[in-house]
């Protein structure tokens, strides 16, 4: 069987390649283990502003741009809803929160997305005596109906295999590469945290930071916008929530914990004064990099084997760009952003 590309990994980054690929005619296989699972974990926001620092987004406001219309041709695709934008409420905490709000939202790259007007407002169940700053241009994707929809798109086109790779099985010659009867021009690894296990990429130094989110229901809580404070409290509708998320820089495993659970109820404890219970606790593996930058690129000795990874807290924004940047440099030669190129680890 001959194809164009193999991609090992269907997160975030997998199918923004594997979309990537079939938008240009390229024909390709996946391999997926489910052995990830920090995209179904993801809380799925896109948000131009860093709030903590009220400064912008790396490229936020181009990844944006380019994401939110990549997502609505996979809605149009696979027949489903995945962007739903909702208004970001930042809770203030000090006058101080404040002044910071706005002298960041004067600033040419912010003021496109922070209302300089400040929003005085009281929300039952949500505690904010100094108010809020509303971000404009937010909202977030659903990965769970993304990830299902798509796998599904794939298993009815034969183009994905439900088992793990074996790097050991892998033959790569300088014009192809080979695996389990399959040849291809170009393999991508779009692993996640599963690059640490990779010999080819193993090199690279993506930290993997484990995040914990619930989903509760607070029957009480009738906000249609996200509050962000020391966590974020995000509706799903029906007066269910998303809350999170954790960090946690030493805790390698998938598994919810305990820590991670009443970490979570005691910071949403100054968030919200209503009553609630948890449905869910869920956690993964963020492939996260210490300079906040993803790893896009190709294997110092094989041009012919390349990376998608440490798309980080925001995977469903540069997901796609990265996805474009890498295509590009493959197939037509072009120059990958200093920033996102593997080569700065080199």
């Amino acid at each position: 069987m001959k194809v164009d590309y193999i991609i090992v990994g269907l997160g975030l980054a997998g199918i923004a390649f594997a979309e990537t690929l079939t938008n240009h005619k390229k024909s390709f296989v996946v391999f997926e283990d489910d052995s990830q699972t920090s995209s179904r974990t993801a809380a799925g926001g896109y948000n131009p502003v860093i709030l903590k620092r009220f400064t912008p987004v790396w490229n936020g406001r181009e990844q944006i741009e380019f994401a939110l219309p990549f997502y609505k041709k996979l809605e149009d695709k696979l027949g489903v809803t995945l962007d739903i934008p909702v208004l970001t409420k930042k809770i203030f905490k000090s006058i101080k929160d404040q002044n910071n709000w706005f002298s960041a939202s004067d600033k040419a790259s912010l003021k496109d997305f922070m209302d300089p007007q400040l929003d005085k407002n009281n929300y039952n169940g949500v505690l904010a005596d100094f108010g809020f700053g509303n971000v404009t241009n937010t909202g977030w994707v659903d990965t769970n109906v993304l990830l299902d929809g798509y796998r599904d798109h794939l298993q009815n086109t034969s183009e994905i295999r439900f088992q793990s790779f074996d790097y050991d099985q892998l033959n790569v010659s300088e014009t192809s590469v080979s695996y389990d009867a399959i040849e291809a021009t170009t393999i991508v690894f779009c692993e996640g945290y599963g690059v640490t296990k990779n010999p080819y990429f193993n090199y690279l130094p993506l930290n993997g930071t484990k995040g914990e989110v619930l989903t509760i229901h607070a029957p009480e809580l009738a906000i249609d916008f996200q509050v962000k404070s020391s966590v974020f409290v995000l509706p799903l509708g029906d007066h269910y929530f998303k809350v999170g998320a954790t960090f946690n820089w030493s805790d390698k495993t998938s598994d919810p914990t305990e820590e991670g659970k009443n970490e979570l109820i005691e910071k949403l404890k100054k968030v919200i004064d209503v009553p609630y219970t948890i449905v869910k606790h869920a956690a993964g593996i963020r492939p996260t990099v210490s300079d906040r930058r993803p790893l896009v690129g190709v294997h110092p000795k094989h041009q012919n084997v390349a990376i998608l990874n440490g798309l980080g807290t925001r995977g469903v924004m540069i997901g796609p760009t990265g996805a474009k940047a890498l295509f590009d440099y493959l197939e037509k030669g072009e120059s990958i952003d200093p920033e996102m190129d593997i080569t700065r680890f080199s």
